[in-house]
């Protein structure tokens, strides 16, 4: 019997776009031999959303969502199951809408509120087998502040950064001001929790800084800055695996980048197949930087305690290699990294969807429920 599969897509984010890619990217690669996808759309409302419309990125064009309907998330013994939404009408040739059950959860979400462990949150505590690690990783990977404390806790080389609250900017603007000079120019803005280069700019004096902060908070209430590294070289690493037993795969290097690429670099101004030409794989770097790339993306992955697949990304200026920051939910799944190694798009999604049953199956092994019958030996009421 096929193993049910809800692939998560769309949710409240900025990011909404790029997820819809990602999403029917793995619904159209998945073994369906084995498993039983389905798309589970989450509208920028809020609202979800199943049926087989959603399985077509030309009805996302065009709006057309005919057969679609909202249902109601719910749970039962490790599944995650969707109501239709009870204020659905039945059809005048009575229309039916189903109930669907799904065994594991496969979010291929971008940004707030769906990537950062807020929806990671709600499969975890049910108990469903979940891809891309937990709500740790999910929101430690999302926030670049945290995360950059994690990595400089585990010894790992991130460029110099600075980082302030929105609340605190029109307060302590020139404090903040003066502490982010320091760094010296050129420098890098961005919203602490954003992917997809949303909000990103980068200032070369103190007027570019300014207008980067603006827009950088016009995205999230937390702002980081970072020491800009010029002529520098974005080499990425991907990791598959779980606790101790990880992978990496072969380098890439995107063609042509230079301080970071734009959203419309990433999703808008290029061909169907300019993702694969703009990537050259492996990247052209010595051995012994690549094995140093490999052993800090792993302990990069690590660190987050991630699951399943992530792409790593790092600075190299000829001399220093920076870690830049974890995708624990990478675009495209980051599969074109691994194809070099013998694992191809379907294999991969497999191997993810097997390491979030396994990490299920541990946290199975956790006591969640001391019974000592607390209540019936406390006194009613507070004390006086």
């Amino acid at each position: 019997m096929k193993k049910s599969i809800g692939i998560i897509i769309g949710g409240k984010s900025v990011e909404h776009e790029v997820s819809i890619i990602t999403g029917l990217q793995v619904m159209d690669n998945i073994d369906k031999s084995i498993y039983e996808p389905m798309i589970i759309y989450i509208q920028k409302d809020g609202k979800w959303y199943i049926g087989s419309s959603l399985h077509d990125i030309k009805n996302y064009k065009t709006k057309n969502f005919e057969g679609a309907y909202e249902v109601l998330p719910g749970f039962k013994d490790g599944r995650l199951v969707l109501y239709p939404h009870p204020e659905l009408k039945q059809g005048l040739f009575g229309k039916k809408y189903d109930t669907k059950e799904v065994e594991v959860v496969f979010p291929a979400v971008h940004g707030t509120n769906v990537e950062d462990g807020a929806l990671h949150g709600i499969f975890q505590m049910n108990g469903v087998a979940c891809a891309f690690g937990s709500v740790l990783s999910s929101a430690v990977g999302m926030d670049k502040v945290i995360m950059k404390q994690v990595f400089e806790s585990n010894k790992l080389p991130v460029v110099d950064y600075t980082w302030f609250f929105r609340s605190s900017y029109g307060k302590e603007k020139e404090n903040i001001i003066e502490e982010i000079e320091k760094i010296g120019y050129p420098l890098i803005v961005k919203p602490a929790n954003l992917g997809s280069s949303v909000g990103i700019s980068k200032a070369n004096n103190k007027q570019e800084l300014l207008t980067s902060i603006e827009v950088a908070m016009a995205y999230d209430r937390k702002i980081i800055v970072e020491k800009c590294i010029e002529n520098v070289r974005e080499i990425n690493c991907a990791v598959m695996g779980y606790e101790n037993e990880l992978t990496a795969s072969l380098c890439e290097e995107p063609v042509g980048w230079t301080d970071f690429l734009t959203y419309e670099d990433k999703y808008v101004n290029k061909k169907k197949d300019a993702a694969e030409s703009k990537r050259r794989i492996p990247a052209d770097i010595p051995d012994d930087i690549t094995e140093k790339v490999k052993n800090y993306a792993k302990s990069s992955f690590k660190a987050v305690d991630c699951c399943g697949n992530a792409r790593i990304d790092f600075l190299y200026d000829g001399n220093n290699i920076f870690v830049n920051e974890i995708n624990t939910i990478p675009g495209s799944i980051a599969f074109y990294l691994w194809e070099g190694a013998g694992v191809n798009f379907t294999k991969l999604i497999s191997k993810i969807i097997e390491f979030a049953e396994m990490q299920q199956e541990q946290r199975k092994n956790n006591i969640v429920s001391y019974d000592i019958d607390l209540l019936n030996k406390m006194g009613s009421g507070a004390k006086k």
